[in-house]
């Protein structure tokens, strides 16, 4: 596989990929015709382009007839995702701190465990397995939102 960076180093590529985003958002495929038309640009320099994109695997390609209708495959850009992210969140403070409220705002203490004698053990949070289980629903959900502030934020400050 080629290397990723060197794939997507070229802006001709990115600008091909962003097409392809957005077509990937809708859940449909672009031909090669329409990407020409939207980044006017030649159809053998759009072709040229994704033929290293699909050497890559970030696109994959329909074939009808003599159409062809090309489709985002986003997981190869996973790898720079991973190599980015340490350094977009290096100046972050990700600690989270919890407090339990009652219904009129005031802070109480969190939830207690019991030991099998029935004394109130260290604080710890109780969970049937139904509620664990949406917790990690939302735990996962909570840390894709992190890092797509992150992003947005590092995208800001590429722009200022």
């Amino acid at each position: 596989m080629p290397d990723i960076f060197g794939v997507i180093a070229d802006a001709t590529r990115r600008d091909i990929l962003q097409v392809l985003l957005e077509r990937h958002q809708q859940d449909a495929e672009i031909s090669v015709s329409e990407i020409v038309g939207q980044l006017e640009i030649s159809q053998p320099t759009v072709s040229k382009h994704l033929k290293v994109l699909r050497e890559a695997e970030l696109v994959s390609v329909r074939e009808e007839g003599q159409h062809r209708f090309y489709s985002l495959d986003p997981e190869p850009l996973e790898m720079i995702e991973d190599f980015v992210i340490p350094f977009l969140s290096a100046d972050f403070n990700t600690e989270v701190t919890v407090e339990y409220l009652s219904e009129e705002g005031e802070r109480i203490p969190g939830p207690r465990t019991a030991d099998p004698f029935g004394e109130a053990g260290d604080e710890a949070e109780v969970l049937p397995e139904e509620a664990a289980a949406a917790a990690e629903r939302i735990g996962r959900a909570a840390a894709r939102a992190e890092h797509r502030v992150k992003e947005l934020v590092a995208r800001f400050r590429l722009r200022e």
